[in-house]
């Protein structure tokens, strides 16, 4: 049983589902710290203190932001152009109200998109309408090969529904039975108990609830609990009813068409939606109050957050995610997090467009690399910093892996890398921070390691307002804490490599080395 508690955990935590709890003091901040953190507090301490600074706009386009959050009080943009609730687009920008941002996955009356299918999924569905019960033999030649691509598609689709299907069935037994046992062992003590308690009844050669009170044990020695383990069941059976559900369709919510890009006006001002934990967790990181005693420091500490929602719980649409960086670009923002990512991209020319657009404004983009533990190189994960149609990757883009703070493990176990395409790494496991109802979460992903690289470079923009987010991107991934020759177990593999042979760079970011060099560089100016 202990063996199948550990798998499970271990396949849960590589599908970042976050766990709530306690925060062990070894971990809180610690991404603001020295050893293989980013050394914040240092370079506040001793290289910022007495320093003016400007405020900065980051766009966060995520889940959605509480934009109440107790450690987001005064983080928040405002669109001082646009008169609150009076149902009129005052700065004339195409969205009413858009006072904190904009939410791209709702209607005018105020209903959201919470579950979407994954990409893979929608165009299986589409091509499914075309070529369901046909054979070759009723197909042209140029349609034999689209029609290749329908299967592969269909096979990974119908694929991914057996394993969630066979996953479900294992976690929603050891979720049952645990209830089970839970029930019997709190009539037992009266209510709740200690791991002190269930090791010693657990001994009990006597006690019926010998068998009960082991179980328990391990799930909570392994980091399991009642409410995990259900928050699991619901993770799969989304996955089912649909992340991989062809017949499901969320968008009809929305009431756009998808495809066409010139019909840009649609959704509503709900920027927190139905759940806002991961784009807070990310907010958090980037701009949560330092030093006030509550919560998590964040990086930066001038910064407003536009909220962009536009991430559901499964794939982002293209069309959303080329306007959400437009609207983020044309309302100010100076740095745009985007913590999401997706194995296809059907309209990936618009996408590109979009990132030409920031490139031409001058606006950075920092994305995370992913969680899957892959050679982006060799399997796409897109947006990407680089598309097949170019020959250098955009020049406004920071792509980021995930640091540990272990010295045996550097780069996170599901950390996607490339010695190319990853630029850096920054810490991204076990990372307190903000989550909606001003409660707060330690989670872990590229999604936490990219907010970093936003922060620091928020936080330099913010102190030094004459150097351009160009010259801001350069300082930040010439300034990393040099890791290149360590070696650690490779993502996916757990072969030993060289880190350099992770990312770029072969470092992770370093705020203390990052202002270092932007006070040398602004001296020259």
């Amino acid at each position: 049983m202990k063996r199948t508690v550990i798998s499970i955990f271990a396949l849960l935590l590589a599908a970042n589902v976050s766990i709530g709890q306690e925060v062990d003091k070894k971990i809180l901040n610690w991404y603001n710290g020295a050893k293989f953190g980013m050394s914040t507090d240092k370079a506040y301490d001793k290289l910022l203190a007495g320093r003016k600074c400007e405020t900065v706009v980051v766009a966060v386009i995520d889940s959605g932001v509480d934009i109440e959050h107790e450690d987001l009080q005064g983080k928040i943009w405002t669109n001082t152009d646009e008169i609150p609730d009076n149902g009129i687009d005052d700065d004339k920008n195409g969205y009413i109200d858009d006072v904190h941002g904009w939410n791209f996955l709702g209607n005018p009356d105020g209903e959201n998109v919470n579950d979407e299918q994954l990409e893979v999924t929608r165009l299986y569905a589409q091509l499914d309408k075309k070529y369901a019960g046909k054979s070759y033999a009723d197909l042209n030649d140029e349609e034999k090969e689209e029609y290749d691509y329908y299967k592969t598609l269909r096979e990974k689709v119908e694929g991914k529904r057996k394993d969630a299907q066979k996953t479900l069935d294992i976690i929603n037994d050891l979720y049952e039975k645990a209830k089970e046992s839970d029930t019997r062992l709190k009539k037992h003590f009266g209510g709740e108990y200690t791991q002190k308690q269930l090791k010693k009844l657990k001994k009990s050669k006597t006690s019926d609830l010998a068998g009960d009170a082991g179980l328990i044990y391990e799930y909570n020695k392994s980091g399991l609990s009642i409410e995990t383990l259900e928050s699991y069941v619901e993770y799969f059976q989304g996955q089912l009813d649909f992340n991989y559900n062809a017949d499901f369709n969320a968008r009809e919510i929305i009431g756009d068409d998808p495809s066409d890009f010139n019909d840009k006006n649609y959704g509503n001002n709900d920027v927190e939606g139905p759940d806002a934990m991961h784009g807070t967790h990310c907010s958090g990181i980037i701009a949560a109050t330092r030093g006030n005693g509550i919560g998590n420091d964040g990086v930066a500490d001038n910064v407003l957050i536009m909220s962009i929602r536009t991430i559901p719980n499964g794939d982002e649409r293209d069309k959303d995610v080329s306007l959400a960086i437009r609207y983020a670009v044309d309302n100010g923002a100076q740095v745009v997090n985007m913590s999401y990512g997706k194995g296809y991209s059907p309209y990936k020319e618009e996408v590109i467009a979009a990132i030409r657009y920031a490139e031409e404004k001058g606006v950075l983009l920092v994305h995370a690399a992913g969680n899957d533990g892959k050679d982006i190189g060799e399997e796409d994960n897109f947006p990407s910093p680089k598309y097949d149609s170019m020959s250098e990757k955009f020049t406004n883009w920071i792509e980021v892996g995930a640091s540990t703070r272990y010295k045996k493990r550097l780069a996170a176990s599901f950390s996607n890398w490339n010695s190319e395409l990853v630029d850096i790494y920054a810490p991204g496991l076990e990372i307190y921070s903000t989550v909606p109802q001003s409660e707060y979460e330690t989670t872990q992903g590229t999604s936490m390691a990219a907010p970093m690289v936003t922060g620091v470079a928020a936080l330099l923009k913010s102190y030094f307002p004459k150097l351009t987010m160009i010259e801001i991107k350069d300082i930040i991934l010439a300034s990393g804490q040099d890791v290149s020759e360590m070696t650690t177990p490779r993502p996916g593999d757990d072969v030993e490599v060289p880190f350099q042979a992770l990312c770029k760079t072969g470092s992770i970011a370093n705020v203390y080395n990052a202002v270092e060099m932007a006070i040398e560089m602004e001296a020259k100016k």
